[in-house]
């Protein structure tokens, strides 16, 4: 059993001193995890990599809410969950017309008039991966695991416990099927 699976194990059991242990093993990793996806956000996030750390890790280790962690792949699954989560609360917050209804500020230099750029719809990734869930649980259980927690095929494998062969075939699939439920633009759910 490794330390961080150790460690995990004692924050389940409720000893508080454990959560402090965890954090400098696994912070480096969440964090590097919470840059990759921070850097597919649109510009002028109020929200940067540490911040998103700290939330999730929050989120993980209250113990109040005692959890099981099987291994350190569940823990990180469980981190891509909660990431997953945060984002989608900031981009809703930030479509809210109290909000600014989804406008965005830009500095003049940086506008192109007549020219759309591409943008990531945060919200509709989301709505599609509840979707996804529902028709495919281990493919979306592996899109969280790539996407959110930037595992490779092989460690999402491994923490799936399927074949890298496997994995790779899902992925293909998974991400063939979102793309075409976020162009179709349907918002139903199951």
């Amino acid at each position: 059993m490794t330390e961080v699976t150790q460690i995990l194990n004692q924050i389940e059991d409720g000893d508080p001193s454990a959560a402090d242990e965890l954090l400098p093993l696994v912070y480096d990793e969440l964090r590097k995890l919470a840059a990759a996806k921070l850097r597919h956000e649109k510009p002028g996030q109020t929200l940067d990599a540490t911040g998103l750390v700290h939330e999730a890790y929050i989120r993980l280790v209250d113990t109040e809410k005692a959890r099981h962690w099987n291994s350190r792949g569940h823990f990180f699954g469980a981190a891509a969950e909660a990431m997953r989560r945060i984002m989608v609360e900031l981009a809703r917050k930030k479509k809210s017309q109290r909000h600014g209804g989804g406008r965005q500020r830009l500095p003049i230099d940086k506008v192109e008039f007549g020219k759309d750029g591409p943008s990531f719809d945060f919200l509709a990734l989301n709505e599609a991966m509840d979707r996804f869930e529902c028709s495919d649980k281990v493919a979306a259980d592996l899109v969280k695991l790539r996407y959110f927690a930037g595992l490779t095929i092989p460690e999402a494998a491994e923490a799936l416990q399927i074949s890298s062969s496997t994995a790779d075939r899902l992925w293909s699939y998974a991400r063939a099927w979102l793309h075409a439920e976020i162009k179709k633009g349907d918002s139903s759910v199951c």
